[in-house]
């Protein structure tokens, strides 16, 4: 018993500080994503609501598969850290990105933008278009494990990138599918941003993985 909670204990301590770790990464991210979409609904101004829409659910089919792309090769670059079975991060890097990068992306914008657009549509890609979505969580898997053996911090790197990418998706999704004036309501805007982005990502990048290796693995690690 005293050795699971010691086992246990490490593995949190490990978790806490590869959150405080990522954090820079996560509030800088953020920002700059907000700021682009920003400069993008200034130039898009003076278009019509419709194409505006129609154009905002094109840059989501691109950001959306990307999005999954980093989430799993974050995923799967911090499960093969410290445990190198390839079906088992195969597995996780499958369900850390589809599932964490649906609830990011789609869930949470849909759900709190109801509160703000009631009209708001749902779209879930994976389910939709899977032939769009299947094919970047599987180079995402593979590049994680590769990329972990080649590069130094890969998982902050991929961090950085996913968390950018996902709050681009994020408020795309809202404009898309219903919200096209999100700047009269930035404030909740930013605060489902948030939400959506931090939460989801760092679960699936962090959390997520680690919660599945092997206790005698994650006793090993180093505070």
């Amino acid at each position: 018993m005293k050795h699971d909670d010691t086992c246990n204990s490490s593995k949190l301590k490990h978790v806490l500080f590869e959150l405080k770790e990522h954090l820079p990464f996560t509030v800088f991210s953020a920002i700059m994503a907000m700021i682009v979409v920003g400069g993008l609904m200034a130039i898009a101004f003076t278009l019509k609501e419709d194409i505006i829409q129609r154009r905002s659910q094109n840059l989501f089919h691109i950001f959306h598969p990307v999005h999954i792309l980093l989430s799993a090769t974050a995923t799967s670059a911090m499960f093969w850290r410290h445990e190198k079975r390839v079906i088992k991060v195969a597995i996780i890097g499958f369900l850390g990105s589809i599932l964490t990068c649906g609830i990011s992306d789609v869930i949470i914008p849909f759900c709190s933008g109801t509160i703000l657009n009631n009209n708001l549509q749902f779209h879930l890609c994976i389910l939709d278009h899977p032939h769009m979505i299947l094919p970047f969580v599987t180079i995402g898997i593979f590049v994680g494990i590769i990329a972990t053996e080649r590069v130094e911090k890969t998982t902050f790197y991929s961090h950085s990138g996913h968390v950018f990418v996902s709050s681009m998706a994020s408020i795309l999704y809202l404009i898309a599918f219903g919200l096209v004036d999100w700047v009269n309501h930035v404030g909740s805007v930013f605060i489902i941003i948030i939400f959506a982005v931090i939460i989801p990502c760092c679960t699936s990048d962090i959390i997520f993985p680690l919660l599945f290796t092997k206790k005698s693995v994650s006793c090993r690690i180093r505070d």
